[in-house]
């Protein structure tokens, strides 16, 4: 793998981690059709690490105000503190995948190497933002344990490749009624400790890249991040106004056209 095509790899994964078209997915793809070779998970972890970072960036006031009010009720006891009881939903909302990622990695992994598995989520991808349309989404302006269980368990299903991470948590966070900016921030929020925690796993390995294939791979850290931050913004409008539904039609196309091109056996 190039610096180059680690940077552009790097900038696909920073537009399609928030706009809810599955960034694994795109990454998966993009490597198998376009014959891109990287050094599997590590690479991929740092890139959302990336992105992780551009949300921290983003909801920077939010996150200092979480983590200070968790320390609050780490100390104290405070539980009544708004935030304090978002940083407990977090973590709340953050086990189910982390329970998938420990026992269900291996199954997980070979996935990625199949295209029309891939293609085929995206679709499923596709109609989960699609059905967005029939939600008016609630008032409410914070979540309950409830909903952070849910979308947690949303947020696990959305480790297949092709199932869009922020789709999948957005629309479930709609159904149960919270309203669309809080959704959507929840979301946001809830991508960082995972991919923290994986990051934290997969430190050894990056630690150990060297030459070309290191290079490339900071390059495409640092391309997720910068190109993660616009992305972050334009889903948080589009999500305000009700509009999610309308990427449903991209899922398809690109889901449809990788069927299409691995019943070819075809790549570009």
């Amino acid at each position: 793998m190039s610096v180059l095509q680690g940077i552009l790899l790097g900038v696909l994964q920073g537009l399609t981690e928030f706009l809810p078209v599955s960034s694994s997915g795109h990454l998966a793809l993009a490597e198998h059709f376009f014959g891109i070779e990287t050094p599997g998970v590590t690479f991929e972890v740092l890139v959302h690490f990336g992105t992780a970072l551009a949300v921290i960036w983003f909801f920077r006031r939010r996150v200092a105000s979480i983590l200070v009010a968790a320390f609050s009720f780490l100390t104290r006891r405070e539980y009544d503190e708004p935030d304090a009881r978002l940083a407990f939903h977090l973590v709340v909302a953050t086990i189910p995948a982390a329970i998938v990622g420990l026992f269900l990695e291996d199954i997980v992994g070979r996935l990625f190497s199949s295209p029309v598995v891939v293609s085929s989520f995206l679709l499923l991808t596709g109609c989960v933002l699609w059905f967005t349309k029939l939600l008016e989404g609630g008032v409410r302006k914070e979540e309950r344990t409830r909903d952070a269980v849910l979308v947690g368990i949303a947020q696990a299903a959305a480790i297949l490749p092709g199932i869009s991470r922020s789709g999948a948590t957005i629309s479930a966070g709609l159904a149960l009624g919270l309203g669309r900016a809080k959704a959507a921030e929840f979301a946001f929020l809830l991508s960082v400790p995972v991919i923290l925690g994986a990051t934290v796993m997969s430190i050894g390995d990056a630690v150990a890249m060297r030459g070309e294939l290191g290079a490339a791979t900071m390059a495409g850290t640092v391309a997720a991040f910068v190109s993660a931050l616009p992305a972050i913004a334009i889903l948080m409008k589009v999500v305000t106004v009700g509009r999610l539904h309308r990427f449903a039609y991209y899922c398809w196309v690109v889901g449809v056209l990788g069927i299409i091109l691995s019943a070819r056996g075809g790549s570009f």
